[in-house]
């Protein structure tokens, strides 16, 4: 059953922080850096608490963004759909409201784990208000490992910007 309108969340998070230790990698086969190891057992235990529907995880073909997905994987419904998409990678804004307008109607919950400054853009883009702690933070950073959930007041195809409320946005530092 389709959901109703504003019964939709979009949640964003940035991979985990990645290693440039090895120059010879490209940056799309970086791999997590150990504080970004680190950090995925806290990150999985806030969405799992969290408790938000997720039908849908749209992830980046990069490594790091792959590997974030997998540390986190034991919070997701056993039922969310994960599409690995090699688009997502270096996504630009317009690219990335493209593809969640392109999210069926039945979906209720998005996941996309992805890459700055696309992801940190499109929470900017989204927000037309919301929660004023969420916002000043989103103002100042979005750094590796923070998660946005916005609340998507109609269908994904109606996207636009400022048509979402940011609910929360959660920073590493701040699991503890």
């Amino acid at each position: 059953m389709p959901a109703e309108d504003g019964d939709r969340r979009l949640l964003v998070l940035r991979h985990a922080k990645s290693s440039r230790d090895d120059t010879s990698l490209l940056d799309h086969d970086r791999p997590l850096s150990g504080r970004g190891r680190r950090a995925l057992p806290r990150l999985q235990r806030e969405l799992a608490a969290r408790d938000q529907p997720i039908d849908l995880v749209l992830c980046s073909s990069a490594v790091r963004t792959r590997k974030t997905l997998e540390g986190i994987r034991g919070a997701l419904p056993g039922g969310a759909a994960i599409a690995i998409e090699d688009g997502l990678y270096g996504a630009s804004v317009a690219e990335l409201m493209e593809r969640l307008r392109a999210v069926p109607a039945s979906v209720t919950g998005v996941l996309l784990v992805g890459h700055n400054p696309g992801v940190e853009l499109l929470v900017q883009r989204l927000a037309g208000g919301g929660d004023p702690d969420a916002l000043a933070q989103l103002a100042t950073k979005y750094p590796t490992g923070a998660l946005a959930t916005l609340r998507v007041p109609s269908r994904w195809s109606a996207l636009v910007g400022g048509s979402c409320r940011l609910e929360d946005l959660v920073v590493p530092r701040a699991l503890g």
